[in-house]
């Protein structure tokens, strides 16, 4: 874990809910003069505690309607076994994250498609195929009440 002072707390809570602010901005916000700033928030990124930018896009504007968690079950839980599912859900592009679980469900996906025929076609022919799978419970959402990127700061 690193060791974050308060400084550094304010400007990843700056830069978390705002990704392109400048630096002369978010120096400015949190009480430093720009080339400090710019200095703690390189550092935070070579220690790793800042691992990209990224846009936040609006899935149905781009044609995916559908977002759908996956609750899979794997035959087996030895490593390779994992790492094989694993590597199979990496090259899948609709499948846009991937967790281990703890417990009697091994992984929970979350899968975006176009429309519903999209998502029962990648299912039966992407997802029930892969590696190691022995069943898959899949729920679609309804609604996205709160979608809050990152960690609480």
């Amino acid at each position: 874990m690193a060791n974050l002072d308060e400084i550094d707390r304010r400007l990843l809570a700056e830069l978390q809910s705002e990704g392109r602010i400048t630096n002369v901005e978010l120096a400015h916000r949190v009480g430093l003069t720009a080339p400090p700033c710019l200095r703690r928030v390189r550092s935070l990124e070579e220690e790793g505690v800042i691992r990209g930018y990224h846009a936040e896009l609006d899935p149905s504007q781009l044609g995916f309607s559908i977002t759908v968690f996956a609750m899979v079950s794997l035959k087996s839980q030895a490593e390779d076994a994992l790492r094989e599912f694993e590597i199979a859900m990496h090259d899948l592009a609709e499948v846009r994250e991937v967790h281990m679980l703890n417990g009697e469900i091994d992984f929970i996906i979350k899968i975006v498609s176009k429309d519903l025929q999209s998502f029962q076609e990648f299912l039966t022919s992407k997802l029930t195929p892969a590696p190691n799978v022995e069943s898959v419970k899949t729920s679609l959402t309804i609604r996205t009440s709160k979608l809050e990127p990152g960690v609480p700061l």
